[in-house]
């Protein structure tokens, strides 16, 4: 633990206490890591010889604000330098398949029996234990098992996978919840914890309200593409020039009112919310008819005048342009190996007293072995004979395309 900051100056982010070693790879243990590092930690991240970092935009992204060691677990010596290292942390991350900690020897039992306050943090695709703990995983996979391909894409289409690695992101900011509360749990009472996650179960978490429509309510949820599940009308529309999303939950009469509809509510086909949802289909034509009368901006304006949620569907060249996104300033430069820079997404939440930065970019692998050593404590023979030996490496390896 470091000393009481200044809160009426306050410099660092508010987790620049604490020392995370993170021996994480791919994406899903990354995004942990790299929340801990935007909110300030100081993070240590250990790669194995010949193994990099995700390459590119991709790296960039997940990989700023870390210095970077390169160890050989399997190496005697580079394992004591690893248990070493952790006995000086706080938090300890990693995204191996549950077995391998294990054969390396650096399961939670060994790392906090060293180190009693460590708060160790795993994630996996499946679970610690179970009978798929130690298979493979990925995104995808977990996406397919999750139940969120299912409910994904126009109804009757077949399962679609989303745009988005979802099930690693959602695992990654569960995890970093998760070591935020044994922080805190810690400062309470001194000691430190296990705690784990993996993508199956942030998959299905995220899965939320639809997951309960089957618990609760019995209902396995269909496709049903750009239209909401449970709410009507709320959905993605044809206009004169685009595509607009309309959330009109405020007011039915007032929707059709401004889209000059009001007669639909006289039909008996749409007279009442059953008649709607049976005739949906119909609806919805009659009410795109009227929408493709003028450009998504007019009805931007009128629906958002009227209290009505209403907004463009952007790509992503678009998303970047809009006037909002500027204004929120939602991405950094960071200088990469190289020395070319890069943009990267700024941590989304404000802190107005211990903001979240990003403070550097992603390191080469190995770039800070012999720094990080010399604080250990080590001498330069020692640093020599280990690098000498294979224990650590001070060699950049270039970035690799894992699976994302």
């Amino acid at each position: 633990m470091g000393t009481v900051p200044d809160i009426e100056s306050p410099t660092e982010g508010p987790l620049s206490h604490l020392r995370v070693v993170d021996l994480t790879t791919a994406r899903s243990g990354p995004t942990c890591v790299r929340q801990l590092a935007d909110l300030g930690a100081q993070v240590i991240q250990v790669t194995m010889p010949g193994r990099g970092n995700l390459a590119g935009s991709d790296g960039y992204n997940l990989h700023r604000n870390k210095r970077s060691v390169t160890i050989d677990l399997k190496h005697a010596d580079g394992l004591a330098t690893f248990l070493r290292l952790t006995d000086a942390a706080d938090v300890f991350v990693e995204n191996m398949r549950p077995a391998v900690k294990h054969r390396l020897g650096i399961g939670p039992e060994v790392l906090r029996a060293r180190n009693p306050g460590l708060i160790y943090a795993s994630l996996s695709g499946f679970g610690q234990d179970g009978p798929y703990a130690d298979r493979p995983s990925v995104d995808q996979i977990a996406q397919g098992m999750s139940g969120i391909m299912s409910v994904t894409g126009p109804p009757g289409t077949g399962p679609w996978r989303v745009g988005i690695a979802l099930s690693d992101t959602a695992a990654g900011t569960m995890l970093a919840q998760g070591v935020l509360a044994a922080v805190i749990w810690r400062e309470r009472t001194g000691h430190g914890q296990w705690l784990h996650t993996s993508l199956l179960e942030s998959a299905i978490n995220f899965m939320d309200f639809q997951a309960c429509r089957w618990l609760t309510d019995g209902v396995v949820p269909p496709q049903e593409g750009n239209a909401h599940p449970t709410f009507f009308p709320m959905g993605t529309y044809r206009a004169a020039d685009g595509l607009v999303n309309i959330a009109a939950l405020k007011s039915l009469a007032s929707f059709l009112a401004i889209i000059g509809a009001s007669e639909l509510l006289d039909d008996e086909r749409f007279a009442t919310t059953d008649a709607r949802r049976t005739n949906r289909n119909a609806f919805d034509a009659a009410c795109e008819a009227r929408l493709t009368t003028h450009p998504v901006d007019v009805w931007v304006e009128r629906f958002n005048a009227a209290g009505i949620p209403a907004g463009p569907v952007y790509r992503v060249d678009e998303t970047f342009a809009d006037p909002q996104v500027q204004h929120l300033g939602i991405t950094a430069q960071v200088v990469v190996p190289g020395g070319d820079t890069a943009t990267v997404l700024r941590y989304p939440v404000t802190l107005d007293r211990t903001p979240a930065t990003v403070r550097s970019g992603p390191p080469a692998p190995g770039t800070h072995t012999l720094e990080v050593l010399r604080e250990l404590g080590y001498d330069d023979d020692t640093v020599d004979r280990l690098v000498r030996d294979g224990a650590v490496s001070t060699d950049a390896t270039p970035g690799i395309n894992w699976l994302a």
